[in-house]
Parts: C-alpha cells; structure tokens; sequence
C-alpha cells in the first residue's frame, strides 16, 4: 500500500500570522480556564461544540478543550458530553489545515485550554507553535501522531483509519477521567454510547465492505483516502508518488498520470476516490476520464462536510458512498 510523503510546511504568510498572534497574546492578559466567547470563536472561524446527555456538570466547572481541527473535535464533544466545551479551531471546510494562518483568538483558546487535540505528523505544525508559545503546567495535550505511533513524514489522516479512530477515544476518555477524576463514570458511560450507538452505521459499514469488497483495486487522488483503504482491505493502485505530489501541493510526474491514465483506460481499477476539497486540474482530468470510462467516482473531504455534521455523520455518508460505487462497479 502506498504511504504519504511529509506535507507541505506553512506559507510564509501563515507563519507570520502565528508570531503576530502569540505577540498580541503575549501583551494581553489571559485567563488559564477561560471559555472562548462567541465573538472570539466568529472571528478565529473556530466552531464550538458540546453535545451528550445525561446530568450537567453541577457546580463544576467543564473541561476547556480546544482541538486543531474538527473531526477530532466533534470526537472530543461527543465523548465529554455536558463535562467538557470544545473549540475546533479549523471549522470551515474551505479551509486549508496546512496552511492555516492562527489568530489572535486561537492563541487564547489555546492559552486557557486544559485539554487540546493536535493531529500532529507535520499536518498542523502551526498548531504545535501555538502550544510552545503558552506553555501551561495543568494542561494535558494529545498529539495523534504519537498516539498511534505515526512519525512524521508518514501519512497524516489518521482519522480516516478506523482503528487509530479508537484509540483516539479510547485516550480521550482516559484523557478526561484523569482531568475530572469525579466524573469518571460519566466519561465511561459516554465512551460505550458513542461506540456502540454513535458509530453503529459508521462501523457496520467498514465491515461491510471489507467482507464484501476486500482486494478490490482502486485509484484516489492523494494520500488522504490510503488509511481508509487501508481499513476496508482496498488495493490502492495508483502509484504513491502521484498521491504524495498531490498531498504536498506539488506537481505530479508526467509518468505518473500516464500510468493512471492508463489504469483508467483499461479499467485496472474499479473505483476512482477523490478529495474535492483538493480538485485540481490533474484530478478533475482524472474524474472526468474515469467516469467517460465507465468507473464509479466516489467522494471525500478533507474536513468536516457540512461543517456542523458530527463525525459519524460525516464519515458514513462517505463510506455509503464508497459502498455505492463498489457495487456499481462489481455487480455485488
């Protein structure tokens, strides 16, 4: 299977955005456990979210959370339920996670977090410099990377890999009943609820397709789709070159999209995967061939879509995608 090649590093410009932020902050009085505004999440384009049921967090107060990215953070509301508040601060899907530019109310999320969620991997460096900058002594940080043993220069989009999404709450859980040791219980409770009842369609979908689809060869767009096909027994044909070009923003060899051509032209693969979030010209050549020839075209994005979706809902509209086209393609 091919792996992903390191990712691009921030744009100049987001790199001084982050030293303009950490600056301001750095003159400004912060408050270790403070709850982000509303007018501070608006204007940092952070999304705020707490979800779950069962008793409020009484005369305690809930654990600040704040996680680089949004997939990572509707996991981190769905499990902390009325005990944590969560900041995403990459929330819009028109964003770019690599080269995200922090603002000034970033580095204050930051700076009163006591629980934050990095994907790490050399996907979110800017995210890693926000942290350094506001250093505090009560914060617990999770780097997912290192969680699931990822060094960088692997492949980034572990939420795309069922089994590295366990572990991940699996920690968090862990993560939470540490930080608010009294209601430990309340975190169990939520952690078997989201897995056997949140992720029930999410998860009987990846076995679904594994059993059904497993070896079937593929073609994807970048390495974002690898960990997933990786998890449903897929054969990603397309040459791991092509898919760290376009990971990293660069152009592909020329070699590259002949071999891919080719596969298409010959229908070696049965099913083309794409990141519309990341459709440039090579790949809608690649889309617009595949389907002239007859290939099922399938969809993901590389954040949250709609961006106010939860993670489950977000992932399994995309895994009933994939299903579709594999069906399509196969006749099962």
């Amino acid at each position: 299977m091919p792996t992903a090649a390191t990712f691009r590093s921030p744009r100049p410009s987001a790199r001084a955005a982050l030293v303009t932020a950490v600056a301001v902050l750095t003159a400004a009085t912060a408050t270790a456990c403070s709850t982000s505004s509303p007018s501070d999440a608006k204007a940092s384009g952070s999304t705020s979210a707490a979800s779950g049921s069962g008793s409020g967090s009484g005369s305690g107060k809930k654990i600040e959370v704040v996680a680089a990215e949004n997939f990572w953070g509707s996991i981190a509301a769905q499990l902390g339920g009325d005990h944590v508040h969560v900041t995403s601060i990459i929330g819009n899907p028109d964003t770019d996670p690599h080269d995200y530019e922090p603002k000034v109310a970033d580095a204050r999320s930051v700076a009163g977090a006591r629980y934050t969620i990095v994907n790490g991997i050399g996907y979110d460096s800017w995210a890693d410099k926000l942290l350094a900058a506001n250093p505090a002594s009560g914060r617990t940080e999770l780097k997912v990377g290192d969680l699931v043993g990822v060094k960088p220069g692997g492949n980034p989009h572990r939420w795309y890999s069922p089994d590295d999404v366990h572990k991940v709450i699996e920690r968090i859980t862990g993560d939470y009943k540490k930080t608010d040791p009294a209601h430990a219980a309340y975190f169990d409770q939520r952690k078997t609820a989201y897995e056997t009842k949140d992720l029930a369609a999410y998860t009987k979908l990846i076995s679904e397709i594994k059993s059904k689809y497993a070896g079937t060869p593929i073609g994807a767009s970048e390495s974002i789709v690898t960990p997933l096909a990786e998890g449903l027994g897929l054969k990603t044909l397309t040459p791991e070159t092509f898919l760290a070009a376009m990971s990293e923003g660069t152009d592909p060899t020329a070699k590259d999209k002949a071999t891919i051509d080719d596969q298409i032209k010959n229908k070696q693969i049965k099913i083309y995967v794409y990141n519309s979030q990341n459709s440039t010209p090579d790949v809608q050549a690649q889309v617009k061939e595949a389907k002239e020839a007859g290939i099922p075209v399938a969809t993901v994005t590389e954040t949250l879509a709609p961006a106010n979706a939860t993670f489950q809902q977000w992932q399994t509209a995309q895994l009933q995608g994939i299903e579709e086209a594999l069906a399509k393609a196969t006749g099962r």
